[in-house]
């Protein structure tokens, strides 16, 4: 049974979902495969996603396959509750609603294991950790499951590392289709819409610190270059750091930087990135906001504790008062493009679905022959994403001739 805030949105969450299904052709082709093979009959899914209106196109796309569902939201701010109301009205055990308190969060997940699912989907790990921390009677009837985030790759490395890892993940985020598009062309629209939506701010002529020079970096410092801004980046990757200086950015510590920004963005799949020491530096008006997956990269409780007051202003835009000086928290320090706007475009999300869709597709086809290993998907399921993908533009590519074919394969043929 459902648990959903507003199932009077219904109407306008179809109709959502119905724009978004004009944008995410590829996923429908796959969607076209599926509902020929059911192969998911029998099967349940538990989903632990944004619920989205892309993530209901996903969900679509799994039912058509003959799977069973139950899904409920990764981040208390990120679910749609028109969304909710539609996906609940098609048939689908839909848990959570925007706002959520940590006490229903946690309950909400509890009902995707209440549900036994057979596949886990998840993004942030927090189900599938749930799973092995609490509930480890189900781990032999899981087939497997699928991450999304660079923040639940990181932390499934940790299990697998720990051997606490007891059944098979396939790593999404690393298909090139998810985090060099996703991350890269998704993250970098979607966190600027968020901080727009929140505080309406010019961005050209502001100085913008990005947090990180990952795929999700790289792409929030083109997008604020691109309207204007002056990007300095943080990092403490030697290589990340060095890209990002070579791209024409200023590279320098958080404590440098904190001074001379008006806006920072954190992305770095980290904790106590921006700290309460950090916003004492900062000048009158700053905003900060997240966009890595939890939220505590910015340490909002520090921040609330050194804080003379705080007030909310305006939707999803916190004030703190420090000393004579206010600084603004975006989003609540959680995913500001989901917390404020409506997270990735559908065009980037189809791609990312794809891989989740054929990654589920994959654990049924070799169930027999997984360990309980982090997997990324084969390479040629990720070249078929993107084949799909510029199908969808109606774009076509040159294709090797037998000798060009033959040429690559060889070695004997030099200069």
């Amino acid at each position: 049974m459902s648990e959903i805030k507003y199932p009077e949105l219904a109407e306008q969450g179809k109709m959502n979902l119905e724009i978004a299904e004009l944008r995410m052709e590829a996923l429908l082709e796959i969607r076209k495969k599926f509902e020929k093979e059911k192969l998911f009959e029998g099967i349940r899914i538990g989903m632990a996603l944004h619920i989205t209106k892309e993530t209901g196109i996903l969900v679509r796309t799994l039912q058509a396959g003959g799977a069973k569902i139950a899904i409920t939201g990764c981040n208390p701010l990120s679910t749609q509750d028109d969304v909710a109301a539609a996906l609940a009205e098609e048939g689908v055990e839909v848990f959570g609603y925007k706002g959520e308190t940590s006490e229903d969060y946690y309950k909400y997940l509890n009902k995707i294991i209440d549900f036994k699912p057979h596949i886990t989907i998840d993004d942030g790990c927090d189900l599938v950790s749930e799973i092995h921390l609490k509930h480890p009677e189900l781990i032999d009837s899981i087939i497997g499951g699928c991450e999304e985030t660079t923040t639940g790759i990181i932390r499934l490395n940790a299990m697998e590392n720990d051997n606490a890892l007891k059944y098979p993940m396939i790593a999404v985020n690393d298909n090139k289709t998810k985090h060099l598009m996703d991350n890269y062309y998704g993250t970098g629209q979607s966190t600027l819409d968020g901080i727009i939506r929140a505080s309406n701010i010019l961005l050209a002529g502001k100085t913008t610190v990005i947090a990180g020079y990952g795929s999700c970096g790289k792409g929030c410092a083109l997008r604020a270059r691109g309207l204007g801004a002056n990007v300095i980046v943080t990092e403490v990757d030697n290589f990340c750091a060095l890209q990002a200086q070579m791209d024409g950015f200023r590279v320098m510590k958080m404590e440098e930087a904190a001074p001379l920004g008006d806006i920072f963005i954190t992305v770095t799949g980290n904790r106590d990135v921006i700290t309460a020491e950090h916003v004492k530096k900062m000048q009158e008006g700053a905003i900060l906001a997240n966009s890595g997956h939890f939220d505590n990269e910015i340490d909002v409780k520090g921040i609330e504790k050194a804080a003379k007051s705080t007030r909310r202003v305006r939707p999803m835009l916190d004030e703190y008062i420090f000393g004579n000086k206010k600084i603004f928290i975006a989003g609540e320090g959680r995913l500001v493009n989901l917390a404020a706007a409506e997270g990735h475009p559908s065009e980037v999300m189809s791609l990312s679905f794809c891989g989740q869709a054929l990654a589920c597709e994959y654990l049924v086809k070799n169930k027999d022959n997984l360990e309980a290993k982090v997997y990324q998907l084969p390479e040629e399921i990720d070249d078929h994403i993107a084949g799909l993908q510029l199908a969808a533009n109606q774009i076509e590519i040159d294709e090797l001739t037998p000798e060009q074919i033959k040429y690559l394969n060889s070695w004997q043929e030099g200069t």
